[in-house]
């Protein structure tokens, strides 16, 4: 993988990830940008004991913009865009209407392609691989940056999502803080350690390759199962089979096993609902270990990949329950769900 380090015309860093070490990126960003401007503040809620960032300048972002303007399709023809360069691989840079900035934190997109048509689902192996490189070197870089406490990679795909750029595009947040749901799991984890002496995410994983029925796949180095107690529709968690707090620390053989395994499950996702659907749209989160404390290697590194289509045209909407209790309610069950992303395995 070759690695190259530019600024936008407004300052913003962006970065290149190409596998041909011969690659040369020295297009440059002429736009007439003023030099970014955000204001994200940390507030925290005395009640829930969880922070919010309050990001108002975000309300003026890009809002599904036509094709032609896209910009996070290459620069051509005098359309300039967020990427110099008239064509790439994979490319992270600075968000410019980011939710965390400064000392609240930092936020990045990570372009997977320059075909705008395209999906993750699409993207050859050697393309995931690089992905996968890209992720894993903004993990380590970013955990290197003062403040920071927790790196999340992620992908929202679908305008059902809320996504409001079609390229295929994922995200990264260096966040201030440890999110609420990985302190949760944190905690869970010390108990069941507490209690047992073993460690939960081993144990979680044991129980479903015990059980079976709930596996949708599984090799030598990665499983995906559809959890016991599944809060969406469908919903899949890809555990390596030896437990990594995070994604510097996967070993050679599981990175290598990792794009046919991830685009497997992305390709049956596209393909739960039947012939004629509309893509799937879906939420593709990697859970990392918090950055400090002694106890971050009882964390499991794991991607939980789901959707809020729960039918044919039907969306899961979080109502009452959900939003207002954090109670969830799912229609589909587990032992369902798994049989049917095991039905439509790729022949």
């Amino acid at each position: 993988m070759k690695k190259t380090v530019t600024t936008l015309a407004d300052g913003r860093e962006l970065i290149y990830y190409d596998a041909r070490d011969d690659a040369v990126r020295d297009a440059v960003d002429t736009r007439p940008l003023d030099p970014v401007s955000s204001a994200s503040e940390i507030r925290y809620d005395a009640l829930l004991g969880d922070s919010v960032a309050i990001a108002s300048h975000r309300q003026g972002r890009t809002y599904h913009p036509p094709a032609d303007a896209c910009p996070l399709c290459p620069s051509r023809d005098g359309r300039p865009s967020e990427i110099p360069a008239p064509e790439y691989e994979v490319v992270v840079f600075e968000n410019r209407f980011p939710s965390l900035s400064g000392e609240s934190g930092r936020c990045e997109v990570v372009c997977f392609t320059s075909d705008h048509d395209a999906s993750f689902a699409d993207l050859t192996p050697e393309r995931a691989a690089l992905v996968l490189d890209a992720w894993t070197d903004r993990t380590a870089e970013l955990a290197s940056h003062p403040g920071v406490e927790q790196v999340y990679c992620f992908e929202n795909r679908g305008a059902e999502i809320g996504v409001t750029l079609g390229h295929p595009h994922g995200q990264i947040y260096a966040f201030p803080y440890v999110t609420p749901r990985t302190a949760l799991m944190r905690h869970r984890a010390a108990e069941h350690r507490a209690a047992t002496g073993r460690n939960l995410f081993d144990d979680v994983v044991a129980r479903e390759r015990a059980d079976g029925v709930r596996v949708v796949l599984e090799n030598e180095h990665w499983i995906a199962f559809v959890p016991y107690a599944a809060h969406w529709p469908y919903e899949v968690h890809l555990h390596p089979t030896r437990r990594v707090p995070d994604l510097p620390t996967l070993d050679e053989a599981a990175r290598t096993a990792f794009p046919q395994t991830y685009l497997e499950l992305l390709r049956r996702f596209d393909r739960i609902f039947g012939p004629g659907e509309p893509p799937t749209p879906y939420i593709a989160a990697w859970h990392q270990a918090p950055l400090r404390g002694a106890d971050r290697t009882e964390f499991g590194l794991h991607l939980e990949l789901f959707t809020v289509r729960r039918a044919p045209g039907r969306l899961k909407y979080l109502a009452g329950t959900e939003s207002g209790m954090g109670a969830f309610m799912n229609d589909v069950p587990p032992e369902t769900a798994a049989e049917r992303l095991r039905e439509v395995a790729s022949k």
